[in-house]
């Protein structure tokens, strides 16, 4: 069985137990372009399903944000293979997800939670996001309605302190550990010729050399 068809299985496996069950798989959504993913973003994730209730973290990964220039993006197919050669097959508690590569673009998390409702009715979503993007979340499609019906967890992010949400009943701070690294810094580095092997997993590393990724 290959790693792709066994992390399908093991998805809907999962699913299906859950489906005999009462209780809802408790699921933090990861929204981001991972333009690449990094050892920030998985610090986070790990730290988000084993230090918190939640069951599962989901990267999910976005076509387009619309609040990016998808220009700067690498295609969303790439951007899907490195994320899902980030995460090890051994850790079922991370799963990578592309729902928003079927959905309209630009991809709005209002409409994916909906989407996402329907096709997983066994889960109880969570959002997920720094404080940076919580400070800006009321500039979001349907934000309050994001916020009335969805938990959202908070990791924090240097000089920001979420705005004036970061107080709402929906929200829930978390004392993840602060990761100064972004995806910015890493394109930069990487078309500087710097070597920021250790900044990233060693599959997602070796397939961006491969593909000769954000060199220029």
């Amino acid at each position: 069985m290959s790693r792709r068809s066994k992390k399908n299985c093991d998805f809907f496996c999962n699913e299906l137990t859950h489906r005999a069950g009462i209780m809802k798989v408790k699921t933090g959504l990861f929204f981001g372009s991972f333009n690449p993913i990094h050892i920030g973003h998985l610090a986070i994730a790990n730290y988000m399903v084993e230090f918190t209730d939640l069951d599962q973290v989901w990267f999910v990964v976005s076509p387009q944000n619309p609040f990016k220039k998808k220009q700067t993006l690498l295609a969303d197919y790439h951007r899907y293979a490195l994320a899902e050669r980030a995460i090890d097959d051994d850790y079922p508690k991370l799963k990578v997800s592309n729902i928003e590569f079927g959905l309209p673009q630009p991809s709005y998390t209002v409409n994916t939670l909906a989407h996402l409702e329907e096709k997983f009715p066994t889960h109880e979503f969570v959002l997920i996001m720094g404080a940076d993007n919580l400070k800006t979340l009321h500039k979001w499609k349907n934000a309050e309605h994001i916020i009335e019906h969805y938990q959202i967890m908070v990791y924090p992010r240097n000089g920001s302190g979420g705005g004036d949400l970061a107080t709402h009943a929906s929200v829930t701070a978390v004392d993840a550990p602060l990761m100064e690294i972004s995806s910015t810094f890493i394109r930069q580095a990487i078309a500087d010729k710097k070597d920021v092997r250790y900044m990233l997993p060693a599959s997602v590393h070796d397939y961006i050399r491969e593909m000769h990724f954000y060199e220029s």
